[in-house]
């Protein structure tokens, strides 16, 4: 009597393991599976709190808002930072641990760019034009200036001391 409901167990777990994705999934357009995209998504940058002074941190704000259906946030957003020639990608805030998010479409998430302000002619300071952001599972990027001054360089210029948060939700 015992042998039927173990087998139907077995059958049922083994048509669910053989429906899973099995791989690292990914598409021709560069995007994994249903990863939020620019360009489903909006980004923005907001009102920064700028490091005033040499050795001060300072915090840039950037959302996402997505306008079509419902994707995921899974992993750290990727920013990369400018300077004639020199392209450092930006960390993980130390101790951060990413969250898999999912966003219905008007739904909205941020993180958080923490920075250390360089000292103006300093070598190691990253003197940055631009940022290019871009989300977790895809290669699509968006472009934004930096305005907020030289960052200071951890032992090098190119190893700016900065790092991104993970995503959290916003809103209600």
């Amino acid at each position: 009597m015992r042998a039927i409901p173990l087998t139907l167990t077995a059958v049922a777990a083994a048509l669910l393991l053989t429906a899973c994705d099995s791989g690292g999934g990914g598409s021709a357009s560069g995007k994994s599976g249903d990863a939020c995209e620019i360009g489903g998504v909006s980004v923005q940058v907001g009102s920064a709190s700028v490091a005033p002074a040499a050795g001060d941190t300072g915090e840039v704000p950037v959302s996402i808002t997505n306008s079509s259906a419902t994707c995921t946030l899974d992993h750290f957003p990727g920013v990369t930072l400018h300077q004639d020639g020199l392209a450092p990608k930006l960390g993980p805030q130390q101790g951060a641990k990413a969250q898999k998010l999912r966003l219905a479409k008007g739904d909205s998430a941020s993180f958080t760019i923490t920075y250390v302000r360089g000292k103006d002619g300093d070598a190691k300071a990253l003197k940055a034009k631009s940022m290019n952001v871009t989300l977790p599972g895809t290669d699509v990027t968006e472009n934004f200036p930096w305005r907020y001054g030289p960052i200071a360089g951890t032992s090098g210029k190119g190893e700016p001391n900065a790092s991104v948060t993970a995503f959290q939700s916003a809103g209600d």
